[in-house]
């Protein structure tokens, strides 16, 4: 059989396309990884880490500590990054398990904005 070549099952009488589909160049997107933006109405980057220090007036650090896997030896290790997040009500508290947003540039290190306190320290 040749690409181009339609064949009718016997069973149906349906009509089948061997030939190539046309591609739109658009290419689906799975599963998001942790950076993924697919899924989010607004495309910004959502993180969830804990409030390390809140002693500069409107900002929170907050550190995210992620899971990742070792390329070559397939361990598991914990990446953190320290990320300096816009807290306009000064709320936020050491401890805090909180929510951020990525935003334009506030300052020279703050890109990011409180979105939530998801857990308050104990």
């Amino acid at each position: 059989m040749m690409a181009d070549e339609t064949t009718q099952t016997e069973s149906t009488g349906q009509t089948e396309s061997t030939g190539q589909t046309e591609s739109t160049g658009q290419t689906e997107s799975t599963g998001t990884a942790s950076g993924g933006t697919e899924n989010r109405a607004n495309g910004r980057k959502v993180r969830e880490g804990i409030v390390t220090s809140t002693s500069m007036d409107k900002t929170a650090t907050v550190t995210v500590t992620e899971r990742v896997r070792h390329r070559l030896y397939r361990k598991t290790l914990q990446q953190s990054t320290k990320l300096y997040a816009h807290d306009e009500d000064n709320q936020c508290r050491v401890g805090d398990r909180v929510r951020v947003t990525e935003t334009r540039p506030l300052s020279k290190l703050k890109r990011w904005r409180l979105l939530e306190i998801v857990e308050r320290a104990r």
